[in-house]
């Protein structure tokens, strides 16, 4: 056995050290650090870097854990944006690639920063960890129920960490008041409320037109069946589309619904209930700009999610948030702190964060999202558990899917607790998984 071990088998000892049925580790294992010095950086390739990936790579920049050594995306002004971006922050030599599978040959990568359309997360996922490399994937992790199987499995077979982007898992706030209700702090927690309001204006009706010089639109559709380029998807309103995106519930939802599903100590429901419509504009998008979904668990507990894509009125002077409801009291608790209130509704305790995060913005860039990374990073050098791993990510994105399947299937569907499985519904069971382009099917 080797004395001193090299950078990169460490980093893969250490994340086998972290995954599995350890994701509880509390004391970390040996550290990198000590073992190879603390300069030998993780090597990283961020993917998708338009505007969250942007946003991502900023927050790698701003870590000595990490240098961003690679670029990946199908549209080359974007790449040349954030190559300047980069390269003011990093003295490393940066490479760039159109194909993500091309980056995935790279030795020198550590890790992988997904940041791309929904359609594409859990297909890169998916292929990062058979290449043996760690995945940081921003919510949400899949584009349907099985996806999120699958990259549970994979992560399990290569032994490699998957992080969901969630990062109100990594704050501070948020960590206490989990605390404080597991604590009992407001009593018996069975109810959460959680929200998203935005002003989102008509994206019209697309028209066929050639596809630009800058954008590789084969590669853009990657694994989704193939369908013409129109002037309204790219670069963000592919989220409305059934083919690439799931939803302002998958969009934004995912992270209150994961908070509350947190705070409530559940996993998976046993009936979901979901009604809305395409109300505010009539135009391409094919999703619900308004929605009311609820999920009930058998301890007697239950979560609801109010998104309005096209109304930015408020709850709380808040965007988007949460309410989680006991026995004594409630907490209301968004990206930037919580507040509580016994049964009279006097405030009992109050906490904010130290600098404040975006809320309803396009990018969600902010100190929250370098905790999360930070987190990640962590737990590939010393073993640290991480926040939102995939096995977690994956029930709360669950949740956004089943919301969306029984919207499209007579507003109700019963579900399995032990999997989130549905029960004796023939149609709604055939969206647990998706049609691809042939030879794109994601296999583990």
């Amino acid at each position: 056995m080797k004395a001193n071990p090299t950078r990169r088998e460490f980093i893969k000892k250490s994340a086998i050290g972290a995954t599995g049925i350890s994701w509880a580790l509390t004391a970390p294992v040996t550290s990198y650090a000590n073992i190879i010095g603390a300069n030998d950086r993780i090597q990283v390739g961020v993917v998708g870097i338009n505007s969250r990936g942007a946003a991502l790579a900023g927050s790698l920049l701003k870590t000595n854990k990490a240098q961003v050594s690679f670029l990946c995306d199908v549209d080359s002004r974007v790449l040349e944006k954030v190559r300047v971006q980069v390269n003011k922050h990093s003295t490393g030599k940066l490479k760039e690639f159109s194909d993500y599978r091309k980056l995935l040959e790279e030795k020198d990568l550590d890790a992988v920063v997904i940041a791309t359309p929904d359609h594409w997360h859990a297909p890169m996922g998916i292929m990062g960890a058979i290449a043996g490399k760690h995945v940081y994937l921003e919510k949400p992790c899949s584009h349907n129920p099985r996806e999120g199987e699958l990259l549970i499995q994979a992560q399990q077979k290569y032994g490699i960490l998957i992080q969901m982007g969630n990062q109100q898992r990594s704050a501070p706030t948020s960590i206490q008041a989990m605390q404080d209700i597991n604590d009992g702090f407001i009593g018996k927690v069975y109810f959460g409320k959680a929200w998203y309001s935005n002003d989102r204006k008509s994206i019209g009706y697309g028209k066929v037109v050639p596809m630009p010089d800058w954008l590789d639109w084969e590669l853009w559709q990657g694994p989704a069946p193939r369908r013409p380029y129109k002037d309204n998807l790219v670069h963000y309103n592919w989220h409305w589309f059934w083919n690439w995106g799931t939803g302002e519930i998958n969009n934004n939802g995912a992270h209150e619904l994961d908070i509350c599903r947190w705070a409530l100590g559940v996993e998976f429901p046993t009936k979901v209930i979901s009604s809305g419509g395409r109300y505010h504009f009539k135009d391409d998008w094919e999703f619900y700009d308004t929605q009311l979904a609820s999920f009930e668990f058998d301890q007697g507990k239950m979560i609801s999610w109010e998104g309005r894509s096209c109304n930015s009125f408020s709850h709380y002077d808040r965007g988007r948030g949460a309410t989680i409801h006991g026995t004594k009291g409630t907490i209301l608790l968004d990206r930037n702190g919580y507040t509580a209130y016994n049964m009279d509704g006097e405030v009992i305790k109050e906490l904010k964060e130290k600098e404040e995060s975006g809320t309803t913005d396009i990018v969600g860039a902010g100190p929250l999202v370098d905790k999360h990374m930070d987190n990640f990073l962590s737990g590939i050098k010393d073993g640290v558990a991480l926040n939102a791993p995939i096995d977690e990510g994956h029930k709360s994105v669950l949740l956004c899917h089943l919301g969306n399947i029984a919207q499209v299937h007579g507003g109700m569907i019963n579900t399995n607790k032990k999997d989130g499985s549905i029960i004796d519904h023939q149609p709604a069971q055939e969206m647990w998984s998706r049609e691809y382009e042939k030879g794109w099917e994601p296999k583990v």
